[in-house]
């Protein structure tokens, strides 16, 4: 039914009709997401980050199998935004990222307490908040941004809502925006999973992760959810017109990614 009035429905009114009923979904969750104590002070850091590195470049690093062709040595000096399990990598590398951010829920839920230990600042989704005791100081939180599943769109100020657009890449994205980098470049975002399956169909992980750039990212046991590729594409392109129309680019030097959205460059060549 609700593709057949798709079809006959007027494109236009069918988005307005959408964006209300979606609106209209979240609405339960505004007061908490702008006035809980936690939100106001996440709402405050995060205005402290408002174009904190205007005119600098970022690196995303996505956590593909291609890290492990990656020279992530080079990263030492820059700036960059680790996601998800990237922690794991910390000990080989020999340092950490300047920036962290997770959405997904079960990520969150599985490792909080591997991530409320990082050191660097680090960007949780709202709901999140749950898995964290309420009797941790101000001081400890993680600055919490109010992301959503619905309602596609770009914030270039992430105080307000943030669309996931079904990767942490896009609310990584959003992010540097928000801080005013002027050119971002991703790498280890290979955008081609070799688990197939439902996009965001929880499955439970029977051995060795192939997916990732180490075995135990999501080793036996771990309860993770396929990726839904197309929806990701449609919050990259998204954020690659907010970075063209503002004057700045996001580029795409991940060794043998199959995301064809941004302009591609030699990884090497950056350095």
């Amino acid at each position: 039914m609700k593709r057949i009035l798709r079809n006959i429905i007027p494109r236009p009114l069918w988005q307005f009709a959408r964006g209300a009923h979606d609106s209209i979904k979240r609405a339960p969750e505004l007061p908490a997401a702008y006035l809980h104590p936690w939100r106001r002070e996440s709402i405050h850091r995060l205005a402290g980050f408002k174009n904190i590195h205007k005119g600098r470049r970022a690196f995303i690093i996505g956590n593909g199998p291609s890290l492990k062709q990656t020279d992530l040595a080079n990263l030492r000096n820059e700036f960059t935004f680790g996601m998800n399990r990237i922690y794991l990598l910390f000990p080989q590398l020999g340092f950490q990222t300047t920036y962290f951010a997770a959405t997904n829920d079960l990520v969150i839920e599985q490792f909080h307490q591997d991530i409320l230990a990082l050191r660097m600042p680090k960007f949780l989704a709202w709901r999140s908040h749950r898995h964290f005791s309420k009797d941790l100081p101000l001081s400890a939180i993680p600055t919490f941004l109010y992301t959503s599943y619905t309602g596609p769109r770009f914030s270039p100020d992430v105080r307000g809502r943030v669309w996931e657009g079904a990767t942490v890449t896009n609310v990584a994205l959003q992010l540097a925006f928000h801080m005013g980098f002027e050119q971002v470049i991703l790498i280890g975002v290979d955008h081609n999973f070799t688990s197939k399956g439902q996009a965001n169909q929880t499955v439970v992980s029977q051995g060795d992760d192939p997916n990732h750039f180490m075995p135990n990212y999501f080793g036996q046991g771990v309860k993770w959810q396929l990726p839904d590729l197309d929806t990701s594409e449609v919050g990259y392109i998204m954020s690659r017109e907010a970075y063209r129309k503002a004057g700045r680019e996001i580029l795409d030097a991940t060794v043998g990614g199959k995301l064809t959205v941004f302009p591609k460059v030699d990884y090497n060549s950056l350095f």
